[in-house]
């Protein structure tokens, strides 16, 4: 039985055809093509993108800097830049399938923010299981009810189809208690959950030594 290929369009190059119709719209050879840049003595950069999609396949992804060099066209510069990305894709797929669970699991998420000295609105997605879909940081500065704004939020969580949502946000004071605007905020921001059908699981307060979960104190 022939199975479908997926070709090449050269009339449009995948660069110029991911600006026009996003990453989505590339096959596997044209992703590779943009990563490689350019190609080799006697095989245009498609070709070479080509073959070594079909040569990674064959490997189930489990190739190392020794196979890949051993592969026609493969110098130092393309090889370790071809590694540097699936072992960036493992990383990222790993983060991505993270169940959240707890407060302490968001607080694990967003430790970068707790030292900052302005204060950091993020927004988290979660699909049906709970599983990360994405984590933003959508506004800088007080967090209070002329910066954050409703609209602006539960657009991003209906771009990721979100079922959930979690809202984090840091005090760079180091206090955990929720000022009023916060608490303000987060009532508004769960009625909107509500008509929108997506659930507002928690808002959770972050300091460089520890967390407030609005859910654990009932305030949701």
């Amino acid at each position: 039985m022939e199975k479908y290929e997926m070709k090449v369009m050269t009339d449009i190059k995948p660069r110029e055809k991911l600006l026009e119709r996003g990453e989505s719209a590339l096959t596997d050879s044209e992703l590779l093509s943009i990563i490689l840049q350019t190609g080799v003595k006697g095989k245009n950069v498609y070709s070479l993108a080509k073959d070594l999609d079909g040569f990674i396949k064959a490997h189930d992804g489990s190739i190392s800097y020794t196979g890949l060099r051993k592969f026609t066209g493969m110098g130092d510069a393309k090889t370790l830049k071809i590694l540097a990305c699936i072992e960036y894709s493992k990383r990222y797929k790993a983060i991505q399938s993270k169940r959240i669970e707890s407060a302490s699991d968001i607080y694990k998420l967003v430790h970068n923010i707790t030292d900052k000295r302005q204060e950091y609105f993020i927004l988290i997605t979660l699909n049906g299981s709970a599983a990360l879909i994405k984590r933003r940081v959508l506004f800088i500065g007080t967090m209070n009810k002329t910066l954050v704004h409703p609209r602006e939020i539960f657009a991003y969580a209906l771009r990721d189809r979100a079922a959930s949502v979690i809202f984090v946000h840091n005090h760079p004071s180091g206090s955990l208690e929720p000022s009023e605007d916060d608490i303000n905020m987060t009532r508004k921001l769960k009625i909107v959950g509500e008509i929108m059908d997506i659930a507002v699981l928690d808002h959770v307060i972050v300091t460089k030594n520890d967390y407030y979960s609005f859910s654990v104190n009932n305030m949701l």
